[in-house]
Formats: structure tokens, C-alpha cells, sequence
């Protein structure tokens, strides 16, 4: 149960939270992306904005974009104050314990691929319908992946496992 502090604010209100806030996030994030990769050409800010104004407006005219957009952020802002306490938590404990081998980085990073992509579907309703695919009544997708992968995995174990063979003379 989440935990309401205060009453009504101006921020709060559906306004801000469901029109100009995420309206200047999609205007600012597509404006930047643009300005960054050159697309429309060198120095073409006035065109930059204008799509940007424009997909950013397009994105608002949407309930459901909207909804979706004020979850992850959401999302977003609960991961980013977890990873902050765990950094905080590790850092005084351990001397060096921000600086983490190559292998702890991917291990992080396939992590947030997995927490983003699961958020993702979610909110967009995709979750519910890769559970019918999979658990549905009478389903046999799910066992039928399991053995595809479990025969997978041995036929790379044999691979790596094998030694090279020698010539014979």
C-alpha cells in the first residue's frame, strides 16, 4: 500500500501529471535524440523542435501512451533510489566497493534489461497475454520450449566439451 503525504498540490494535479510533465519529457527526450544523431541535418533546430513538439504532442493526445509513460517513470524513480541505497549501503562497508569488474557490470546490466523489459510488459498488457500463451489451458508451448532448450544445452555441451581431434597418420 503506498503511503500519501499532504493533499492537493499543483503538482498533483491531472494537469501537470497527465499533460505538461509528460509532454516536456517526450518533447525534451526526442529534441535531444535529434539533436544528437544529426538525422535532419547539422543545425536544425527549429525543425528538431517542431518534431519534437510535435511527436510530444502526439504522445499526450494518448490516454493509454500517457499511462504507460507515468508507470515507467514511476518505475524508473523507485529503481533509481533502490540502486542509490545499495550503492550508499556498499560504499561503507567496502573501500573500492564501486568499482566492479567487467563481468558484475553485465551481470547488472542483463539485470535491468530483464527488470525494464518485464515493467514494459506489464504496463502495456503483454505480460497477461505471454502468461495465456504459455500457461493457458492446454497449453503445451511451455514444455515444448523446455525440452527445445534442454536439447540445446546439450548439444553445446558436447560441442564445448569435446577436445580437437588429431589427425591420424
Amino acid at each position: 500500500m503506498a503511503v500519501q503525504y499532504g493533499g492537493f498540490t499543483i503538482l498533483s494535479s491531472p494537469f501537470f501529471v497527465e499533460a505538461l510533465l509528460p509532454f516536456l519529457l517526450i518533447f525534451s527526450l526526442v529534441f535531444a535524440i535529434l539533436q544528437k544523431s544529426e538525422v535532419l541535418g547539422k543545425g536544425k533546430k527549429q525543425t528538431d523542435a517542431l518534431i519534437a513538439l510535435s511527436v510530444g504532442l502526439l504522445a499526450v493526445a494518448f490516454g493509454q501512451a500517457v499511462g504507460i509513460i507515468l508507470q515507467m517513470v514511476a518505475f524508473l524513480s523507485v529503481a533509481v533510489v533502490i540502486l542509490l541505497v545499495f550503492m550508499l549501503l556498499t560504499a561503507t562497508l567496502f573501500k573500492d566497493a564501486l568499482v566492479l569488474n567487467k563481468t558484475v557490470q553485465i551481470g547488472i546490466g542483463i539485470l535491468i534489461f530483464i527488470a525494464v523489459a518485464i515493467a514494459a510488459l506489464v504496463y502495456t498488457g503483454g505480460w497477461s497475454y505471454i502468461e495465456d500463451l504459455f500457461a493457458g489451458s492446454g497449453s503445451s508451448v511451455l514444455t515444448n520450449a523446455v525440452f527445445i532448450i534442454i536439447i540445446i544445452g546439450a548439444i553445446a555441451a558436447v560441442i564445448m566439451t569435446g577436445g580437437k581431434e588429431k589427425p591420424s597418420s
